[in-house]
């Protein structure tokens, strides 16, 4: 009999290969991540609004661990992606240039969902001259089951007591002034 988070989680991987981003198909099936304009701005949903920070450990592809409560005391902005996932892969320069306009006003964890290979997320973020990013992980997706991810990337801002403000199912363009009026809701 399998356990009900396995099931779960089995759930959750085939909603997002169905929903969303499309790694086992060829390039034809998935276009390639081109530019920064392409990106549709997601939707802002706040119909988690208050909700807590979870409780979770992370870890980069060294092992080093991160307890996202001991983020608390500064708003966060935590994004779900995998190299797999042509959105994501678009979004991610624009994330970088966020995390570098916020400077640290706002954490940007950028948490990869990709199983297997640690190391290949810091590698991928490397190539592609994302530079303020780190490469944490998620292996097992919990993060994706807890935000209830149909899709990637998922991005929830948090403000600096841990609750949440607002959440993006689907890619953006992180950099714009509009974004930064909707991130400016966390009280930085």
């Amino acid at each position: 009999m399998l356990s009900s988070r396995l099931v779960n989680a089995l759930f959750l991987g085939c909603a997002v290969l169905v929903a969303g981003c499309d790694r086992q198909s060829g390039d034809a099936a998935q276009p390639q991540a081109s530019s920064e304009a392409s990106l549709a701005a997601g939707n802002i949903d706040r119909s988690h609004k208050g909700s807590q920070l979870p409780d979770f450990v992370l870890a980069d592809p060294a092992g080093k661990k991160l307890n996202l409560q001991s983020l608390k005391g500064q708003p966060l902005l935590i994004n779900l992606w995998a190299t797999w996932c042509a959105p994501c892969v678009a979004e991610l320069p624009s994330l970088d240039k966020l995390a570098m306009i916020l400077n640290d006003k706002v954490k940007v964890l950028a948490i990869n969902q990709d199983s297997g290979e640690p190391q290949k997320a810091g590698a991928f973020l490397k190539q592609r001259g994302v530079t303020r990013l780190d490469p944490w992980l998620d292996p097992r997706n919990d993060l994706a089951f807890h935000f209830g991810a149909e899709t990637l990337p998922v991005t929830v801002l948090y403000d600096a007591q841990g609750r949440e403000v607002w959440r993006v199912s689907g890619p953006r363009e992180w950099g714009d002034a509009e974004t930064l009026k909707l991130i400016a809701e966390a009280g930085n």
